[in-house]
């Protein structure tokens, strides 16, 4: 039986695309599932897209998510090098068969004469391609004029006939080769395009399988053809379902962070992402949502990739990642936690208190970016009283409460989780309330809400002086 190989070849064009995250994780859960090779190979040869720190960004978001691969940049491998940019003899070499074997040709059009072209083609309602002007150049004129004239060199594709993508998600897409345009392989600077370097190395690197966005499905007939003219062995196409914004629009900038990096800003953990991003287009067959990387390996497979767009829903990634903060070993949350207190500048340079408010708020948490608002109640001089502690605070009752409340404080030097129980059970005494109508008012009194964290653990963190501050203030409105 064939290794399976697959292999993820992003562009080093700035941040990595959630879009992106999901390519590599579904090529790394295929390869792991089947007991095949991971390969990372980086797409550079476009040097007017090339962003400077890219690469480093990408390796160090593929190892933040989890997904080891075997060769590639930093490691490696039997079919190196991975940089496309330190493979151009190689395209140079395979084109310079296909100018031998007539599959391709040069193309010495100037831009503007291609401008022209394009315009009257939009004129006319007809497909935008090129017109296959300089196609049948005689060959020695063409190969004479190679070596004085700018030029680019392009694909001789058949003007009949179909190309039909047999796709392991999609099933056959048949595309009719007289709209396929004679594609540019290599550019006047030299360089080849994404669609002979993709294609050259997915062969050389004995890829089995090529996993990739919907977007890229319009292009391998391109792809094909390429491989039928070098006489090769076609991969196996998958071709992933897009992702949709909410209202079922491709997933963009404009309505929402698209970048892993945005994600992370925001404190998603990694396994969180992963587990969401997983299933955007796969399902393992029932109603399991939660996964650990070790059980997608277990359960996926190509065939339970959907073909429809999938929504990216962030509520539900919030969800998600609200599960993992809840179920992480809790010595992880607390360091995780102190790390976002002190990039909030909200360490109290005590690290019991610090750990006392990370444990309080940790069942609300969904997001580590949510530390300033979720712990506001440890760290006010002022309150503001929302509409339902105004509420409580203006029952008859409640006045009560609070002065019973400081009168117990004037007797206590500390105020700690023992000594606040105490006072409790002294104005449950004095005042006859209990429950509710007993700890609404102290809490709205203390916080300026009626929902939060413990409020004992409030207390112990804010300390008596703060507390009969904010009950004077409560007993005021």
């Amino acid at each position: 039986m064939t290794e399976i190989r697959v292999r993820f070849a992003p562009s080093p064009t700035g941040y990595v695309h959630v879009g992106s995250l999901r390519t590599a994780l579904y090529n790394f859960l295929f390869a792991r599932h089947n007991k095949g090779k991971f390969v990372l190979r980086i797409e550079d040869t476009d040097r007017s897209r090339y962003v400077p720190g890219a690469v480093e960004n990408l390796l160090e978001t593929l190892k933040w998510a989890g997904l080891d691969y075997d060769e590639g940049p930093e490691k490696g491998g039997p079919y190196g090098p991975y940089f496309q940019s330190e493979r151009l003899e190689i395209y140079n070499e395979h084109v310079r068969q296909l100018l031998e074997n007539d599959a391709a040709y040069p193309c010495f059009c100037s831009e503007d004469r291609l401008t022209a072209m394009r315009e009257e083609q939009a004129k006319k309602n007809l497909p935008i391609m090129y017109d296959g002007h300089c196609r049948n150049i005689p060959r020695e004129e063409a190969l004479a004029r190679m070596k004085n004239e700018p030029h680019v060199i392009r694909l001789k594709v058949p003007r009949e006939g179909m190309t039909i993508v047999d796709d392991l998600i999609r099933g056959k897409v048949s595309f009719e080769n007289a709209v396929i345009d004679d594609q540019v392989l290599i550019k006047s600077d030299g360089y080849p395009t994404y669609h002979l370097a993709n294609v050259v190395d997915d062969h050389l690197m004995k890829i089995s399988h090529v996993i990739r966005g919907e977007e890229w499905l319009p292009s391998t007939p391109k792809h094909i053809l390429l491989y039928q003219a070098f006489g090769w062995e076609l991969p196996n196409f998958a071709h992933l379902p897009l992702l949709l914004n909410p209202d079922r629009s491709k997933l963009s900038k404009r309505q929402g962070d698209v970048a892993v990096e945005d994600y992370r800003e925001k404190g998603i953990l990694a396994p969180a992402l992963v587990n969401f991003v997983a299933l955007l287009g796969w399902n393992k067959g029932d109603d399991q949502e939660i996964f650990a990387l070790h059980e997608l390996i277990e359960h996926f497979s190509l065939e339970r990739v959907n073909k429809a767009g999938a929504v990216f829903d962030v509520k539900k990634l919030e969800w998600m990642n609200g599960h993992y903060i809840r179920s992480m070993a809790e010595e992880e949350y607390l360091k995780i936690g102190e790390q976002w207190l002190r990039k909030f500048e909200l360490d109290t340079g005590d690290r019991q208190k610090n750990q006392l408010i990370l444990k309080a708020i940790r069942q609300g948490l969904t997001r580590f970016d949510q530390l300033p608002e979720k712990t506001a109640v440890f760290f006010k001089d002022q309150l503001q009283f929302d509409a339902e502690a105004l509420e409580w605070l203006q029952k008859t009752e409640s006045k009560e409460i609070l002065k019973k409340l400081l009168e117990a404080l004037s007797e206590i030097d500390e105020l700690s989780v023992e000594t606040f129980g105490q006072i409790i059970k002294q104005v449950q005494k004095n005042t006859g309330q209990k429950g509710k109508n007993l700890w609404m008012p102290i809490r709205a009194a203390i916080t300026g809400e009626t929902h939060g964290p413990d409020l004992t653990i409030v207390l112990s963190v804010i300390g008596k002086q703060k507390v009969e501050h904010f009950v004077r203030q409560a007993l005021a409105v």
